[in-house]
């Protein structure tokens, strides 16, 4: 019986199928919207929070405020913590090298390599070795600055000597140009997006290099291994306790908790928003299936004085609505697939400075998931049983005698 009632239904759409396309576009797009937009959003928060927690699950990172300078005593304190096992300073700036492709900015940090490879998960050379702490003019250069973005070649080589502009800020605001010539003797794989350090894009040096090469006389920060991942929270806690507002504390698993949090109510503001697409729907469908109904009294009549039950006609016009449902389902995930590919294709771009240049350009992959799909479809099949029970109970209600006499 379900058979035929669902090869009768097929029949009615297909007769009147220009109605039945039409409602089948408007059911779509609450699919199309939630599967798009949601798999767009969690894409780029997983691609976030990964990039954070590549930094390490243990690493904590000391920055100074403007009003607060960090020094060697600091340094000895952090050390002397029990949660600590290692901790380093570390020297920042930013600049610029010329290459044969042209001006390309750069990141430089001198700091101690062993707690670079300790902070920095998955941080691997792809040729020649780190600098000794004496090696001041030495240095280590990100994939991104080694190879050629337009193809697999090399821009430079271990044993190479790169030039690198560094704008000083000197005493009344003036600025210098420095101009700093390094040798390079090792060269990054590919890491990938981080937070706070982007080794792809980044020049480092031992950490004497700071005071000495790159004349920052300031510690711009201290890098933290705690023993465990357990332990930064405790951690944190003490540090803040201690410098209060001095500082500000970098942990990158409570980072990584807090763009969970955000992921999870973008979530659910997306899945609100996609809900008045699927709400707009039902609206189309009870109307399309109401108006099938009044042009079908005298046949359902003609249905019931043969025989057909309440219960019949109540399934026969929700198998009209459920299908519709079900291509139209289809058509939108499909649809939210694709869009959702070219949507994160276009990436996002996140300036590095006001004036929106040297920003950093992520391109993550949608995350279309099995759950998503599934409860896509569950939310789609429930548009059409919901806009179809009125009009499947109207038709069910509708006297034999009554549907006969009806023009």
């Amino acid at each position: 019986m379900l058979k035929d009632i669902f090869r009768y239904a097929m029949k009615v759409l297909t007769e009147k199928r220009f109605r039945a396309v039409l409602t089948i576009i408007g059911i779509s797009i609450g699919p199309l919207a939630l599967v798009m937009m949601t798999s767009t959003v969690r894409g780029y928060a997983n691609y976030v929070e990964g990039a954070i927690l590549a930094l390490g699950q243990n690493t904590v990172v000391i920055l100074p405020s403007e009003r607060y300078r960090l020094s060697s005593s600091d340094l000895d304190y952090i050390r002397s913590l029990d949660e600590v096992d290692e901790a380093e300073p570390f020297y920042s700036t930013q600049g610029y090298i010329q290459t044969a492709e042209g001006r390309r900015n750069v990141f430089i940090y001198a700091v101690n390599p062993s707690i670079l490879v300790k902070a920095i998960g998955n941080l691997e050379l792809e040729d020649g070795e780190f600098p000794l702490d004496v090696e001041i003019t030495y240095c280590v250069i990100g994939y991104s600055i080694a190879y050629s973005t337009t193809s697999n070649t090399r821009l430079f080589e271990t044993g190479d000597s790169i030039t690198v502009n560094v704008v000083e800020v000197l005493s009344g605001g003036k600025l210098n140009l420095r101009r700093i010539s390094l040798r390079v003797k090792g060269v990054l794989r590919e890491f990938g997006g981080a937070a706070l350090v982007s080794p792809d894009q980044t020049i480092f040096l031992p950490a004497r290099s700071g005071p000495t090469i790159l004349n920052i006389k300031d510690i711009s920060g201290i890098f933290i291994v705690a023993r465990d991942p357990s332990l930064v929270d405790v951690l944190v806690r003490k540090i803040r306790d201690v410098y209060q507002d001095k500082v500000t504390v970098v942990a990158f698993q409570q980072i990584a908790r807090t763009v969970s949090s955000v992921t999870a109510a973008l979530d659910f503001i997306v899945f609100s928003a996609s809900l008045s697409a699927f709400a707009v729907a039902v609206a189309g469908t009870a109307s399309t299936m109401i108006t099938s109904v009044i042009e079908r009294t005298r046949e359902i009549g003609v249905l019931k004085a043969l025989g057909f039950t309440d219960k019949q006609v109540v399934f026969m016009i929700l198998a009209e609505s459920i299908i519709m449902s079900l291509i139209g389902g289809a058509i939108g995930i499909v649809s939210g697939v694709i869009g959702a590919h070219i949507l994160s294709s276009r990436g996002l771009a996140i300036p590095a400075g006001p004036s929106g240049s040297s920003g950093l350009l992520i391109v993550a992959n949608p995350e279309i998931t099995a759950d998503l799909v599934l409860t896509t479809v569950f939310i789609t099949v429930a548009v059409g049983i919901v806009g179809g029970t009125l009009p499947a109970y109207r038709a069910a209600k509708i006297p034999p005698a009554t549907a006969l006499r009806y023009e």
